[in-house]
């Protein structure tokens, strides 16, 4: 070796000494300590990762049958299958949000006490539950002292048919309007599936909410331990039932992702405070158990 080549490389023993290093090096040992030690590279990468997520929000943080912001959607639904993951009380739904919208967490909403109105989405800030179900309560007790009193009023039957229906129809107009002037504005469309196809649909549905596709969250019925039901419900949420043009995107875009067939079954929508005020198919005001159809929403963009 000339001088010039020892001055670069150092002299022989030095070289001696590296080839051994190099021979001896296990670089599976290596790399197994590199992947557990901070460097400078992995800190920038999480710095940078929870900044990208320092704008993001899941009511549904720390929840088991819910998505979370750390999984992806295909990772979330092969955790967490409607077909065959069963139904808890602790669990009696799968949830995904839209990260984009805020919302109260699920455990601080009003609605976690009211018994039937536990699972229905978080409330917007701001919301009056309590009032909101205390005035409704006050609203229907009203329709129906009206309507014992037509029926015993023994006036012609048609009359006392179109007065009763007419109580039951100004009864939700009141109620809508007291809902949202209270904030308590969320409503949903309510998809039935096969329990074949649950698990495709409810990816697609799931992935277009947390893409900010849809509306501000959605849910999926598990599997039942006490019936065998042919179909599974959907729900897709939106922010406020009022917002029609709002409504009618959210049930274009789930006609895009074709789960709205042309000649297919009908989504009903149904805000939810009628859920929190036992507002069900065949109440005795005869009030609509929704309020919009994605045949007849569809049919037409005129507001």
């Amino acid at each position: 070796m000339s001088s010039d080549d020892s001055d670069f490389y150092g002299d022989d023993d030095v070289m001696i000494d590296l080839k051994a290093r190099i021979k001896a090096f296990d670089v599976e040992a290596w790399w197994e300590q590199y992947q557990t030690l901070d460097t400078p590279l992995k800190i920038q990468a999480r710095k940078k990762e929870m900044e990208d997520m320092s704008h993001l929000h899941n009511p549904y943080a720390g929840m088991e049958n819910a998505w979370q912001l750390t999984e992806t959607i295909e990772e979330f639904v092969q955790r967490v299958p409607p077909a065959t993951t069963d139904e808890t009380p602790e669990n009696p739904w799968i949830w995904v949000c839209n990260p984009y919208i805020n919302r109260k967490r699920k455990s601080d909403s009003e609605n976690q006490k009211i018994r039937g109105g536990e699972d229905e989405a978080p409330e917007e800030e701001g919301a009056d539950l309590n009032s909101v179900v205390e005035g409704g309560m006050a609203r229907l007790h009203f329709a129906s002292d009206f309507i014992n009193m037509c029926k015993s009023s023994g006036k012609n039957p048609n009359f006392i048919s179109r007065e009763c229906r007419k109580a039951g129809t100004d009864a939700a107009k009141d109620i809508l309007d007291l809902a949202k002037a209270h904030h308590v504005r969320c409503g949903k469309w309510m998809l039935f599936c096969s329990v074949p196809t649950v698990n495709e649909v409810w990816e697609t549905v799931a992935k277009a909410t947390s893409n900010n596709e849809l509306g501000i969250g959605a849910k999926v019925a598990p599997r039942s331990t006490v019936d065998n039901r042919t179909d599974r419900l959907i729900c897709v949420y939106t922010a406020d039932f009022s917002d029609t043009k709002d409504v009618r995107r959210v049930a274009e875009k789930l006609k895009q992702l074709g789960l709205i067939q042309a000649n297919g079954r009908a989504l009903y929508y149904k805000p939810d405070v009628y859920t929190y005020l036992g507002i069900a198919r065949g109440n005795p005001w005869e009030i609509r158990a929704s309020i919009y159809d994605t045949t007849s929403m569809l049919r037409t963009k005129k507001e």
